[in-house]
């Protein structure tokens, strides 16, 4: 089946129609959106970042930094404003509904951060295989353009503002901010050293601002309702709300946006219905698939940055993936990692290497052929991984293998006392790799 061909979109185009929903620039106008581009336009640059830091807004995208603070960071010179919207974390795509859904909020937001920062121009990178998202925005900036609120400079504004939307070309190491900057600097998608930070080297070597889209579009709404009213949502360390997409073997998986005083329990039974029914909660994925799980009497765990931090997790990405009784871990630990392995952009040696030897480690273990001892060569491995590459990539395929071998290490020394997986090709997971020796009875699904 074709898929979308890419063209410029008439600006005056229904930018969706998802049941009966228009996302159109005068549904947006309506509902109070550009008011904050409007009115924020001339407002001193410490105001607005006094603002977000009083909010407590955390980037959306992952690290959970201070977005006030970030912003506070920008150097001095030819600013830019880049915005993530590489969305690439397995089990993650919230991103992907708010720019099909709400293309103007992230518009907006690049607007009002872009003239805070005095920046000219915000580029919006989003991932290659995102194209009727990247439609969908290109013609939110076309209607936005045609009402003046880009392209043009808004009354007070420090000078016009352009927005891009830039498409990459699907590679997952480009969701890190350095590989970002490098591809969209037109170089090999692969990261490099900090310092200098993006804040004073980034995009064309200038100072860059670079935040996830929920992050940027959550900034109109904020400033719409006044930091202290979106800060009465708290924690101790988090305030306002999440996007948070769940998925795996739940009954009503979906985007669902949350309280950060939630607790996974709240997302999982609550709005998603929990486990079907016949099958039972084994563990969890609370922030996509580079986050240790959680097990079933952690389901009381708040979903805010600091609380995941104490139950030995990440908040993420905010991706939740259930998993249930059928699941064989040793099949899960080779399916993240194999996927790590693929997407590793191979520039330092602890990831290039190490992301290889798990892989093939976990498959002598999955095939019933390893020994003992290579079950702790895992560990060791996550040790010589963790913390030492480049980016994060390797620690993002080193903390999940070792937060399943900690909970379940039972399930890998059955594969090598019993010289095969005991639940085969019965988990989801099992017939992803055919060419493993299957030396067991499968176990009725």
């Amino acid at each position: 089946m074709q898929g979308p061909t890419y063209a410029a979109p008439r600006p005056d185009a229904i930018l969706l129609d998802f049941e009966g929903e228009r996302q159109d620039i005068a549904v947006y106008e309506t509902a109070g959106g550009y008011a904050m581009a409007r009115s924020q336009a001339g407002r001193p640059f410490e105001e607005i970042v006094q603002e977000l830091k009083d909010s407590g807004l955390r980037g959306r995208g992952g690290a959970g930094f201070p977005t006030g603070l970030k912003v506070s960071f920008i150097g001095k010179g030819s600013r830019y404003l880049v915005v993530n919207a590489d969305e690439s974390e397995p089990g993650t795509f919230k991103d992907r509904e708010l720019m099909l859904r709400n293309p103007h909020a992230l518009v907006e937001g690049c607007v009002i951060l872009c003239n805070a920062i005095g920046a000219g121009a915000a580029y919006i990178y989003i991932r290659g295989e995102y194209a009727t998202e990247a439609l969908v925005l290109d013609a939110a900036v076309a209607q936005a353009r045609q009402r003046g609120y880009v392209g043009a400079t808004l009354p007070g504004a420090p000078g016009a503002v352009e927005v891009y939307v830039h498409r990459g070309a699907g590679a997952y190491i480009c969701g890190e901010e350095t590989a970002l900057l490098s591809s969209l600097n037109g170089e090999r998608g692969q990261p490099t050293a900090k310092p200098p930070f993006p804040a004073v080297s980034g995009a064309w070597a200038s100072p860059t601002l670079l935040n996830n889209v929920e992050t940027v579009a959550t900034v109109p709404f904020i400033l719409a309702m006044g930091c202290k009213t979106y800060s009465e949502l708290r924690t101790e360390q988090t305030t306002g709300t999440r996007l948070m997409s769940l998925s795996g073997n739940v009954a009503r998986p979906g985007n669902y946006e949350l309280p950060v005083t939630a607790t996974f329990g709240d997302l999982i039974d609550g709005c998603g219905g929990g486990v079907p029914a016949g099958r039972s909660l084994k563990c969890f994925i609370p922030g996509g698939s580079s986050a240790p799980i959680l097990m079933p009497d952690q389901l009381d765990v708040q979903i805010a940055v600091e609380t995941c931090a104490a139950a030995g997790t990440m908040a993420g990405s905010g991706a939740v993936i259930v998993i249930d009784d059928r699941t064989c871990m040793v099949q899960l630990a080779l399916r993240v990692a194999d996927f790590y392995r693929h997407e590793s952009c191979g520039k330092c040696t602890p990831c290039r290497e190490g992301t290889r030897w798990m892989v093939e480690l976990l498959k002598k273990v999955e095939s019933g052929q390893a020994q003992r001892a290579e079950i702790d060569l895992l560990l060791e491995l996550c040790d010589r991984m963790e913390g030492k590459c480049l980016c994060p990539l390797g620690d993002a395929c080193a903390m999940p293998v070792r937060s399943y071998l900690q909970h379940f290490r039972a399930e890998f020394d059955a594969h090598v006392e019993q010289g095969g997986c005991p639940g085969g090709a019965a988990s989801p997971f099992g017939a992803l790799y055919p060419e493993l020796k299957r030396s067991l009875p499968l176990v009725p699904a």
